[in-house]
């Protein structure tokens, strides 16, 4: 069965009878319609948090290594200086903001900021 998202509600309406001996396994499983995997891992996330979703806070992944000043001083130093290489741009920031970023780190950056080699 290909992937799709079950809501917290039909989630907990599996949980309650299962725990309260309400409802078989297998009546369970009808009403619902997912699978029998899914209802274990779902109990054990309940088991295991209280809660039968996971919840994810902050932004997912690695965190920026460059903060909003950062990206900001880099900006201007690109429009005061458009002459300037990439290359260059790793130096200012180690001696300027005493931080060690790779050249790729302020390309990807400049990027998201609409920055290009034509602009």
């Amino acid at each position: 069965m290909p992937f799709r998202k079950i809501s917290r509600d039909v989630k907990l309406a599996a949980v309650k009878p299962h725990e309260q001996n309400i409802l078989s396994l297998e009546q369970i499983l009808d009403c619902v319609s997912f699978s029998e995997h899914t209802f274990w891992h779902m109990i054990k996330l309940w088991r295991e948090t209280g809660d039968v979703v996971r919840h994810s806070y902050g932004a997912p992944g690695r965190p920026r290594t460059l903060n909003f000043d950062n990206v900001n001083y880099l900006l201007r130093l690109v429009k005061h200086h458009p002459d300037w290489f990439l290359d260059e741009l790793p130096l200012l920031l180690s001696d300027n903001r005493f931080i060690s970023v790779h050249y790729t780190t302020i390309y990807r950056e400049l990027s998201r900021a609409g920055i290009s080699a034509k602009s």
